[in-house]
């Protein structure tokens, strides 16, 4: 979904990510809470604890994992995230040197695809609920407050808003570009607000 308009000289898209869903069950399935930046909660319905030792040990173990998909994370986040792509069974080339996550990968891809594909599906039918378009429009008249309130038109910017199955309400900016939230905060109008105002006061 995406919104532009010239007088405005924004874009913005509003989706969830097939692969930082695939990427955080992998994170919380290891037990690797706490990692990465920003460090999001865990996600809901919560994911199954498996038995990591034997896949990393061979490669540095736990520790390694964590340093390993904490870097994986990082890279997803600093790119257009809906232009990011999973790596591709059998060989994950695209994690070479990231041996331990690539074991974990490599020992859970079915689950883990099949569960972000349940958690895909599921936002397709709670985005509809609510209209497909009614965020991009709240976003849109946000911006145009602002606009009111500068007394001119907002800068042109780009921001991507991916919205996820956590456990908490609220969101996480991401420079230069990005807004992680939860899917249910913008359920609470005012809360919603509260987030993504200020990062539209800093953007136009």
């Amino acid at each position: 979904m995406s919104y532009t308009e010239s007088g405005y000289s924004t874009y913005f898209t509003v989706d969830t990510s097939e692969v930082l869903l695939v990427a955080l069950y992998l994170r919380d399935s290891a037990g690797l809470r706490g990692a990465g930046r920003p460090a999001l909660p865990p996600l809901i319905p919560a994911v199954r604890r498996v038995e990591t030792r034997r896949l990393t040990e061979p490669f540095g173990g736990q520790a390694a994992l964590r340093v390993e998909w904490e870097a994986w994370w990082h890279e997803l986040l600093h790119q257009r995230v809906y232009d990011a792509v999973l790596p591709a069974p059998p060989l994950f080339e695209a994690l070479n040197g990231m041996e331990s996550l690539k074991a974990l990968l490599r020992a859970h891809f079915g689950a883990a695809m099949a569960w972000a594909q349940e958690r895909c599906a599921e936002y397709a039918l709670h985005a509809g609920s609510r209209g497909a378009e009614s965020m991009e429009y709240l976003l849109a008249r946000i911006i145009q407050e602002r606009e009111l309130e500068l007394g001119r038109a907002s800068r042109r910017f780009t921001l991507q808003v991916v919205e996820l199955p956590l456990g908490v309400r609220r969101a996480w900016w991401v420079e230069p570009e990005t807004l992680l939230m939860c899917q249910e905060l913008f359920d609470d109008e005012r809360s919603f607000r509260s987030y993504v105002e200020p990062v539209v006061r800093m953007l136009a």
